[in-house]
């Protein structure tokens, strides 16, 4: 039986298994390269400052709160992922965003009001920063607050090297700007940059694509709105032949 061809999978958890999963219902081979570790920071005396609603830009945003607030605080989230996962944290009144930081920016500007209180943007570490840049712009006092960090990781897993390796790894799906850096950064320093030549690069953003452009990828291709389900419809079914190709 020939292999399935595979798909590398650089989401890190939350989120890395399930995009895993819906690449192997269509079809594929799922790889796993997480290319960040995310872990909440807050330690147990951790307390949120007083704020009139709770932005999340990042379901590892909403697991990091989960317990750690008012369950009926209104929660703006960035897109349905990270509503979804405000939801299973206990929060109980969620507005879902488009899946970008403009359209929750947006979300914010249209559904709040500056002269009722701050506003607690739940971030990892280094990130948002535009994103309360865009607030404050819209006239809104911004708490941002780190929940969560993410690490570059150290290596690729063992057996997806070895996929690597034996060329049967036919694209791989990005969802972060830092992913697609981190994971270019793991294939050469496995001496794998070369593997690139018979893939197809997947971003969730022309933004994310941009930062693919210096590895011979055989294609990059970009989404037209920033949103999972569309990345896995820009992948679309796998060949029947191990040979073929993605994204046909």
């Amino acid at each position: 039986m020939r292999e399935k061809p595979g798909i590398l999978v650089t989401r890190p958890e939350p989120g890395g298994a399930e995009t895993a999963a819906a690449v192997a219902a269509l079809g594929w081979q799922p790889w796993p390269a997480p290319a960040l570790v995310l872990s909440s920071i807050l330690s147990p005396e951790w307390r949120a400052p007083a704020c009139q609603a709770v932005l999340l830009p990042s379901r590892a945003a909403a697991r990091a709160l989960a317990g750690r607030l008012d369950p009926g605080l209104p929660v703006l989230a960035v897109g349905r992922g990270t509503a979804a996962e405000a939801r299973a944290a206990g929060f109980l009144s969620i507005i879902e965003g488009e899946g970008d930081a403009a359209s929750l920016a947006a979300l914010a500007a249209g559904r709040l009001d500056p002269r009722r209180g701050a506003l607690l943007l739940a971030a990892g570490q280094g990130y948002s920063l535009a994103l309360a840049a865009a607030l404050r712009g819209r006239g809104f006092a911004v708490q941002r607050r780190a929940v969560y960090a993410a690490i570059p990781a150290i290596t690729l897993p063992p057996p997806t090297i070895l996929a690597l390796k034996a060329g049967i790894v036919r694209g791989a799906l990005f969802l972060s700007p830092r992913s697609a850096q981190v994971t270019q950064a793991l294939l050469r320093r496995e001496g794998l940059g070369e593997t690139v030549r018979g893939m197809v690069a997947f971003a969730l953003s022309s933004r994310i694509a941009g930062r693919l452009a210096d590895m011979p990828w055989q294609d990059i291709r970009a989404t037209r709105e920033p949103d999972p389900a569309a990345l896995l419809a820009l992948l679309g079914p796998a060949p029947h032949q191990a040979s073929g190709q993605p994204g046909h």
